[in-house]
This record gives structure tokens, sequence and C-alpha cells, in this order.
């Protein structure tokens, strides 16, 4: 089964072009709701199954991503469950997204999918629209988490694919042995 088919606005358009035009090999969505890292698969291979665990080829890198961002965070690393994203504290503060809730269209899995780039999804605070002056506050405790992440682009293989000239190759497809999911170099 596939999702259904969606309208897809001008800006998400322009946004998926902007995507396919620049490779970027790491992302990450922040929302406000909950305390918690999601990664993909957001929408489970079971359409019908409401909590359905949907990994990737890539589900150990992604697991290790999404836990350094949770282990930098104080509130989503604290194992008190008596904060909001408590039902998350026994996961490490990270869940396979479709396994938390299913849905279509998701960043995430867009980019997984049609480019070179991984994304994960930060619930960064309990409150879905937090007030003004609670926003400093949720800047420090994302701000440490934000940088780990970013250092995590250093992680995983990487170099020039080049010709016998030593001209690069737009475009090479690269496979890893028992990863079902190739990346293609950039310009």
């Amino acid at each position: 089964l596939f999702p259904p088919v969606l309208q897809v606005a001008p800006e998400t358009k322009a946004v998926m072009k902007w995507l396919r035009s620049i490779p970027f090999v790491l992302s990450a969505s922040l929302h406000g709701g909950e305390l918690v890292v999601t990664y993909p698969y957001d929408y489970s291979r079971h359409p019908l199954e409401e909590k359905m665990f949907s990994p990737t080829p890539d589900e150990k890198m992604f697991k290790m991503l999404a836990k350094a961002y949770a282990d930098a965070h104080p509130v989503i690393s604290d194992r008190s469950e008596l904060r909001c994203g408590g039902n998350f504290v026994k996961r490490g503060g990270i869940i396979n997204g479709a396994e938390w809730y299913s849905f279509t269209g998701g960043m995430a899995d867009f980019n997984y999918l049609h480019t070179n780039c991984f994304e994960i999804t930060v619930e960064v605070g309990c409150e879905k629209f937090p007030l003004e002056e609670e926003l400093f506050t949720i800047w420090h405790e994302n701000r440490d988490s934000l940088l780990n992440y970013m250092e995590m682009v250093h992680r995983g293989i990487k170099g020039i694919v080049s010709d016998k000239f030593g001209n690069p190759i737009k475009n090479a497809r690269i496979s890893v042995r028992g990863i079902q999911h190739d990346v293609t170099t950039g310009n």
C-alpha cells in the first residue's frame, strides 16, 4: 500500500527543488509540544497500523544521530518521568517516527528517500506554542544539542569520488554493502 496522493503547496515544491539542488547531508526539523527526538520512517509500512516500528535501511545511523541530540539535551536526557515526554524516558528520549505515530508527507522521509540528507525531528519543548518569555530557556536547553548534532556531519564515509584524472564525478552512485540505500555524489 502507498500513502494517498497529496496536493503539494508551492512553498513545499520550492523546498523540494532546493533540497535536490544542494547536496545537504544532515538536517533537523524543530517542533514543539513534546520532548523527544524522532527519526525516519515517519510513515508506517502498514498504513492501518497506528504505531508500528518502521525502520530505514540506515536505522543504526539514525538512532546514533537522534541519540547525539537527545544525550546532549539537559531535559530530554533527564530520567524523570514526571516531565512532559516522560513516556520516552525508557527509550532514551528517541523513537522511530512511525512507532510514535504514523503520518505521510514528512520532510524526514522525503529527504531520506529523495536526497542524500538524513533528517531527524526534534520536539524541543513541552509547549506547542511557547510564550515569548520561554524562548530564551528553550534556546539554551537546545543549543548544545544542536551543536553536537551538527558535529555529527563528520561521522561516516566522506571524500571525493573522482575519475583517473582527478576530476570529480557528479551523480556517482555510492553503495555500502549491507545497507540497501545508495547515495549520490554532488556537483
